[in-house]
């Protein structure tokens, strides 16, 4: 037994090195794979940038223009990756500027670690310069957080940060490092964390459960599904396929779980939600089995709850465990990881048709194709719509491209008229909504996949909160095609000042720059396109474009997104205008 304690003890000082906590911090990222971070420097971390100096060919850094844009971008990385980003910012205005895009990751569960400065140990408590109490800032918004405040603290704390990051139900970790502990000397040695004491990532699925849905599945009139991204993150893609396609079971998706399975197929019958498709709305109040799958019930999907899908039994196939009866009362829960229930209900499940239930979605599509999709996608009317452009673009990438999109109108466009052949093709804000999340998101996918065209779709309004990431894209030479929507107004608050404030346009009317001439002024090719007969031949030079490319489109003024749910109705009060 002594032996054996001594021959562990030899092989961990073997192991050993003795560094500084700055290097050991980078030493850490190394061991996890990480080989590019978005971030910006100030006095709290710059022991950690010193040391990111001597790494430069091994750990890419891009300095962003903002730290939001940080997170935003290292979000991008992760969401077409399935890789953890990595944002890192100083204390105080840096830490607290990480923020949004850390509630956004950890509403959106997108696995991140951010990393930021402290001031010295010694000093915390005392409102020095820049110390901000992060952590508990954090807390509200994060899977994980925590302080160092020794150097001997960093190899444990950075392995179960990224550990915790992407297991499970994945999110956002904060872990804030106090300057001395930057400083500091220790013997260091790295072992990736598998598992956390008194946290369990996956948790175990019933096969009792398994059997009584698949009971529920097989004997249901009009089986429905509801996906969201779920599917994505389990890397479920080809077992959802194969769980739909023996089922015959017509499926819709939620706006995070869009580009799972390609949007032509046959099963796909399109988005839930405020901004959805007629037919997955209405019928949702119709099905008799409700098969919900790596989706959490938003109230922007459900609408009503008093009035969702009363008549169905529900079927949840979901991960974390708090979200099963948070908001829709469960019959039947399937927990476990969305991979391996589908794959392990494959075989219970009777193949099926349900030819007559898809009759019903064949028809209410065809009533929104000519009151809405027709309009939208061809319009009469001289003025160019959002619709259109993105129909421009389907054509241009031949459904290939990733579509990032900022937060507002078009939003709702691109996630209903994008087309989608590979997954993780959609990339935007779902839960918080963050208006500014777009261009900086598109460069991190861009360099996260430089091989894929990568497409940012933003309004007038969320371009300019983070435009100043066109010196990003500049200055790292990443070919993200950027279109902007223009209708001189913030149009989704428009939309509803319109429809339920009696045309009271308050501070939503924007008097907007030269979008061409600021893209111009970074360098970029730029182009303004106000009519229609222009926009083809833009679009196209944009796609065939080698180099980061600016498309500004002027649409109409008071273009609106239909179909509306209109907020507190029922999914089945569903507007077409």
């Amino acid at each position: 037994m002594e032996t054996n304690t001594i021959q562990r003890t030899k092989q961990t000082l073997q192991k050993t090195e003795r560094i500084s906590g700055s290097e050991a911090i980078v030493r850490c990222l190394l061991a996890e794979g990480v080989k590019t971070l978005y971030g910006y420097p100030g006095g709290a971390i710059m022991p950690v940038y010193d040391e990111l100096y001597k790494y430069q060919d091994k750990i890419h850094h891009v300095l962003t223009r903002h730290e939001q844009g940080a997170t935003h971008a290292a979000q991008g990385y992760a969401r077409i990756s399935g890789e953890v980003g990595v944002a890192m910012a100083t204390s105080g205005p840096g830490a607290t500027n990480l923020i949004t895009g850390i509630a956004d990751a950890q509403i959106d569960s997108t696995p991140m670690v951010c990393i930021t400065g402290q001031v010295a140990s010694h000093l915390l408590g005392s409102d020095a310069f820049q110390e901000t109490d992060i952590v508990g800032i954090s807390t509200p918004v994060t899977k994980w957080n925590h302080q160092i405040t020794k150097a001997s603290e960093i190899p444990e704390v950075m392995a179960k940060a990224f550990y915790i990051a992407k297991s499970g139900r994945p999110g956002p970790v904060l872990i804030d490092i106090t300057k001395d502990a930057q400083f500091e000397e220790f013997d260091f040695s790295y072992e990736k964390c598998t598992h956390v004491r008194s946290y369990k990532a996956i948790p175990d699925t019933d096969k009792n459960a398994l059997s009584a849905a698949a009971e529920l599945i097989n004997n249901a009139k009009k089986p429905f599904v509801v996906w969201g991204q779920g599917v994505i993150l389990s890397e479920a893609e080809q077992e959802f396929k194969a769980f739909i396609e023996k089922a015959g079971i017509p499926s819709a998706w939620t706006i995070l779980g869009v580009s799972a399975i390609p949007t032509e197929h046959p099963l796909n019958v399109g988005m839930v939600g405020m901004h959805g498709n007629y037919a997955p709305n209405v019928l949702t109040n119709e099905c008799d089995v409700l098969i919900a799958i790596g989706m959490r019930f938003d109230d922007r999907v459900t609408g009503n709850l008093a009035t969702y899908a009363k008549q169905a039994k529900v079927i949840h196939f979901e991960i974390d465990p708090a979200e099963v009866d948070k908001n829709v009362k469960t019959d039947v829960a399937v927990l476990g990881d969305a991979k391996a229930s589908l794959k392990a209900i494959l075989s219970l499940i009777d193949k099926k048709s349900h030819t007559e239930w898809h009759q019903k979605f064949k028809d209410l599509y065809a009533i929104e194709y000519e009151k809405v999709i027709k309009n939208d996608l061809h319009p009469t009317k001289e003025g160019l719509t959002m619709g259109e452009v993105m129909n421009e673009i389907n054509i241009q990438s031949k459904g290939e491209a990733a579509i990032v999109s900022d937060v507002g109108q078009h939003q709702m466009i691109a996630c209903r008229y994008a087309n989608f052949n590979q997954t993780k093709s959609n990339i935007t804000s779902g839960g918080l909504g963050t208006m500014g999340f777009g261009l900086p998101a598109a460069i991190g996918a861009k360099m996260a996949k430089p091989e894929r065209e990568v497409v940012c779709v933003c309004g007038d309004g969320g371009y300019q909160m983070t435009i100043q990431e066109l010196g990003t894209i500049f200055q790292q030479k990443a070919a993200v095609k950027i279109v902007v929507l223009n209708n001189d107004f913030l149009g989704m608050v428009r939309q509803w000042q319109q429809l339920f404030f009696d045309k009271r346009y308050a501070s939503t009317e924007m008097t907007n720059p030269d979008f061409v001439a600021i893209a111009k002024g970074y360098h970029l090719n730029a182009r303004r396109v106000t009519k229609r007969e222009e926009l083809a031949e833009a679009v196209a030079e944009m796609m065939q474009s080698k180099q980061a490319y600016f498309l500004e489109v002027c649409v109409e003024k008071e273009d609106n997104v239909f179909p509306m749910i209109p907020t507190g109705a029922s999914v089945s009060d569903i507007r077409l205008s």
